[in-house]
C-alpha cells in the first residue's frame, strides 16, 4: 500500500502551529514564542472532544465567572482566570460571526478576556505571567489571527459585509479594516457608533 501524495499526515499541534505562524504573519501582529505557543495550545484543547470543564462555557454568564474567579484565589483563581481568558478569546476569534445574532456582543467578550489575562499577568507565582499580559494587551490582534484560522479553515459562516463594519467601529481591527478594503469599503471611522444597534 503507497501513500497518498495528497494526504499529509501532520499532529494537531504542526497543524496549529503552521496556521498560527502564517496567520500572525497575515494580521501583522508579533508575538512572543511562549505566547505563540500557548495559541496553538488553546486551538488543540478546544478541539478535542474530551476538553476539561474549565475550557468549556458551564452555561453562567462570563462576567459571573471572571467575578467568580476574581473572588477566589490561589491555585482555583489562576485556573477560574485562564478559563475566562481563554474561552474569551477563543469565542471573539474562532465564531467573531456569532455575536451579531447574540443579545451580548463582542466587546463584553473582549472586555472580560483582557481584564482575565490582565489579573493573571499581576499573579507573582503565575509563571506564564508575561504571556497573560501579552494576551492581554494584544487581544484583538489575537481575536483577529483566530479569526483568520477561523475563515481559511472554513468553520465559520461567511461575514456579511455590515457585520464587519460593525464590528470594525466597535473594535478598531486592522484585520476587519482590511477585509473590507478588500470588498472594495474604505472604513470610516468618522461614522462613528451612533449607527450602531
Amino acid at each position: 500500500m503507497t501513500d497518498h501524495p495528497l494526504v499529509h499526515k501532520q499532529t494537531p499541534v504542526e497543524y496549529f502551529k503552521d496556521l498560527v505562524e502564517s496567520s500572525l504573519s497575515r494580521q501583522h501582529v508579533r508575538a512572543g514564542d511562549l505566547t505563540e505557543v500557548y495559541l496553538v495550545n488553546l486551538l488543540c484543547q478546544y478541539v478535542r472532544v474530551d476538553a476539561s470543564p474549565h475550557q468549556a462555557d458551564d452555561g453562567q454568564p462570563l462576567g459571573l465567572r471572571l467575578m467568580r474567579a476574581l473572588e477566589s484565589g490561589g491555585f482555583e483563581q489562576r485556573v477560574r482566570l485562564r478559563g475566562v481568558g481563554d474561552w474569551s478569546l477563543f469565542m471573539s476569534g474562532f465564531f467573531s460571526d456569532r455575536f451579531a445574532r447574540c443579545p451580548v456582543d463582542i466587546d463584553y467578550y473582549r472586555g472580560l478576556g483582557e481584564r482575565a489575562y490582565a489579573s493573571l499577568s499581576q499573579t507573582e507565582d503565575e509563571a506564564f505571567a508575561e504571556v497573560f499580559g501579552e494576551l492581554s494587551r494584544k487581544f484583538v490582534g489575537f481575536m483577529d489571527v483566530l479569526a483568520d484560522i477561523s475563515d481559511r479553515t472554513s468553520l465559520a459562516s461567511a461575514t456579511e459585509v455590515m457585520r464587519v463594519y460593525e464590528k470594525w467601529l466597535r473594535t478598531g481591527s486592522e484585520r476587519d479594516g482590511q477585509r473590507l478594503v478588500e470588498r472594495g469599503i474604505l472604513p470610516n471611522q468618522s461614522i462613528g457608533r451612533r449607527f450602531i444597534q
